[in-house]
């Protein structure tokens, strides 16, 4: 019997895409022997020494675009992987599926987390985990790339895959395993067409 494999999954919560991809991730936990390790990265971070952000052209946004990324390193620093998971899982639903931006509370109980977590949304006290995870994830794909991030036990890391609808059952399972394929060649650099409309099926 094969062994499990593992990913690691750098994520921004506030992106659409890649809450898409995932939902693409936690199918191949289904369909194949594969465990998800879940990661904090972020846009701002990424963007920050440019003259204009492309995620925030106005500056309007802020700490509600750092916000969400600061829960999550909190989620992860005090409760562990699994439970980072299974906050994005649910504010992933109330952030993109319903426009809940200030939902970090509930997508906190849906979890069985404290609600009180939500509170470092509006400080700095999780920016140096931020950063620290954000420069892990990076670190293995360049910072040309953006978020997701997902790194392949034995094989590589990769930017993406970016996926609207995300894939359900084997389809999901086969887009893994290219995935992997992919990520396993030293020397595979990109693979591009144009985004589709968001489908959050």
């Amino acid at each position: 019997m094969n062994e499990p494999q593992y990913a690691d999954f750098w994520f921004d919560p506030v992106c659409p895409y890649t809450w898409l991809t995932s939902r693409w991730i936690r199918e191949v936990e289904r369909v194949r022997d594969v465990t998800v390790r879940w990661r904090v990265m972020s846009l701002s971070v990424l963007n920050e020494d440019l003259d204009v952000d492309p995620e925030d052209p106005e500056g309007q946004w802020g700490d509600y675009m750092r916000g969400p990324g600061r829960v999550c390193a909190a989620v992860a620093g005090k409760h562990g992987s699994d439970a980072l998971g299974r906050y994005l899982d649910a504010l992933g639903v109330r952030l993109h599926e319903r426009g809940e931006w200030d939902g970090a509370e509930r997508a906190l109980a849906d979890a069985g987390l404290p609600v009180e977590l939500a509170a470092v949304a509006w400080t700095e006290e999780y920016d140096d985990a931020v950063r620290a995870s954000h420069e892990q994830g990076v670190a293995l794909v360049g910072p040309e790339v953006g978020t997701p991030v997902l790194s392949v036990q034995g094989a590589g890391a990769v930017f993406g895959p970016v996926v609207s609808p995300a894939p359900k059952g084997e389809a999901a399972g086969r887009l893994w395993d290219g995935v992997v394929l992919m990520a396993g060649v030293r020397d595979f650099c990109e693979l591009k067409r144009p985004y589709g409309e968001l489908d959050f099926g």
